[in-house]
C-alpha cells in the first residue's frame, strides 16, 4: 500500500487546525521539508534546510526559531533540528497532502509545473475536500479502466 493510500487527516489536521492561525504556508513548507529529511536522516541542519528550500541560512534559523516556539521542533544554537511528536505528526500529514494532490494533478494530467501547483493548492485546501481528493485517487486507481477511458476522453 503506498504513502497516498494510507493517507489520515485525524491528528495531524487536528494539530494544524490549532496552529492555523500561527502557521504560514511558508512555515508549512519548512516543516514538511524537515520531515521529508527527517525520514531518511532522522534529523535536519539549517545548512541542508536552506540549501533544499534555496533561501538564506539566517531566514531559515528564523523560521526554526519560529516553529520551534510553536512547540513542532527542538533547535540548538547551530545544533541539529529536531521534530517533537506534534511536528512529526503535522509534518507526516503535510507530506501526506503534498502527495495526494500532486498525484490527483498528475490523473488530471496535469505534467507541467505540477510541484508549482500542487504548492499553491495545499496551502488552501479544506480537510473534507483533501478527503473527497484521496478517496478518487484511491478509486482511480482501483478502477484503471475508468483511468483509461478518462485519459483517452482527455485527448479528443
Amino acid at each position: 500500500m503506498d504513502e497516498v493510500s494510507k493517507f489520515h487527516t485525524v491528528r495531524g489536521y487536528q494539530l494544524l487546525e490549532q496552529n492555523k492561525k500561527l502557521l504560514t504556508s511558508a512555515m508549512e513548507d519548512y516543516l514538511e521539508m524537515i520531515y521529508r529529511n527527517s525520514l531518511v536522516e532522522g534529523y535536519m541542519r539549517i545548512n541542508t534546510l536552506s540549501e533544499l528550500l534555496n533561501v538564506a541560512a539566517s531566514s531559515a534559523t528564523k523560521m526554526v526559531q519560529k516553529l520551534s516556539a510553536l512547540g513542532l521542533l527542538n533547535y540548538k544554537k547551530y545544533g541539529i533540528i529536531l521534530l517533537t511528536e506534534d511536528g512529526k505528526e503535522v509534518g507526516k500529514f503535510l507530506l501526506q497532502r503534498h502527495h495526494v494532490i500532486e498525484s490527483f494533478l498528475k490523473s488530471l494530467g496535469v505534467c507541467e509545473d505540477v510541484l508549482t501547483e500542487t504548492e499553491l493548492i495545499e496551502h488552501t485546501v479544506s480537510a473534507s475536500t483533501l478527503q473527497k481528493i484521496n478517496t478518487f485517487n484511491k478509486f482511480l486507481e482501483q478502477n484503471p479502466d475508468i483511468f483509461e477511458k478518462y485519459e483517452q476522453f482527455s485527448k479528443e
